[in-house]
């Protein structure tokens, strides 16, 4: 079974975050130590850039998922109004996600398993839970959970899929409003991260040898290591404050 915290892993901007992740690497060695021999206590640094960016990759993920997943419950609502079973309705809405976002999108793929889980007698309630579980959305959770109950109450369908679409719509709307909000921060915060290397290089081309002293010297090589460790405290803390702010908008 696939699963989204982990989608990234497959994807080709696997390549584009490793090559980042080098790239912060070689930039660290080169401003602090002027080393190549830095570069591997310094994998470290990068190691934990390549971690932080796989998160920001599944957090979007997960909001592109639920954007589409939105679109897929008006697709179903439409048909159960058409006088379609539940399972046909899901069935249905695989042709108009296909024409909405194509076969490559995480929710046509969804679809396709739960179409492909029908044709071997699966029940529709375990196919929506699994894709909720794979998801690791609070949104797609809860309309399966909300899904399963009126399905098996013999509860009315439209009706409940109605509410659940009006909710999701409700919690996305409140989410956008507070990324908004956040991107001020993230901006501001990259910013800071780089104003530092900016200063440096600045200083380093306008009056050349100005840093020598304080490399290929223990005493430059301890006084950088030093405020190499203050920037990373900082900017790590600032990233799990920002980060746990993302992600409960997530």
């Amino acid at each position: 079974m696939r699963d989204y915290r982990k989608i990234f892993w497959t994807h080709e901007r696997f390549g584009t975050l490793f090559l980042q992740a080098v790239l912060v690497t070689v930039l660290l060695a080169w401003f602090f130590y002027r080393s190549i021999w830095a570069l591997l206590p310094l994998s470290a640094a990068g190691a934990l850039y390549f971690r932080k960016g796989a998160r920001e990759l599944i957090r979007k993920d997960r909001e592109d998922l639920e954007r589409q997943f939105r679109e897929c419950i008006e697709s179903v609502k439409a048909a159960l109004k058409a006088g379609y079973s539940a399972e046909n309705a899901f069935l249905e809405s695989e042709k108009d996600l296909e024409l909405l976002f194509g076969r490559d999108s995480m929710i046509y793929r969804e679809m396709e398993l739960i179409r492909r889980g029908l044709v071997v007698n699966r029940t529709l309630e375990e196919l929506l839970a699994g894709f909720a579980i794979r998801s690791g959305s609070d949104a797609i959770g809860q309309f399966a959970e909300v899904f399963v109950i009126a399905k098996r109450s013999g509860g009315n369908l439209p009706e409940v899929i109605r509410d659940a679409s009006e909710l999701i719509g409700e919690q996305m709307e409140a989410k956008a409003e507070l990324r908004t909000l956040l991107s001020g921060r993230r901006m501001e915060q990259n910013i800071m991260k780089l104003m530092p290397f900016g200063i440096l290089l600045y200083i380093g081309l306008t009056s050349p040898g100005y840093f020598d002293s304080l490399y290929g010297n223990p005493k430059g090589v301890l006084l950088m290591t030093g405020l190499l460790g203050v920037y990373l405290a900082a900017f790590f803390l600032g990233e799990r404050i920002l980060g746990k702010l993302e992600e409960e908008c997530a």
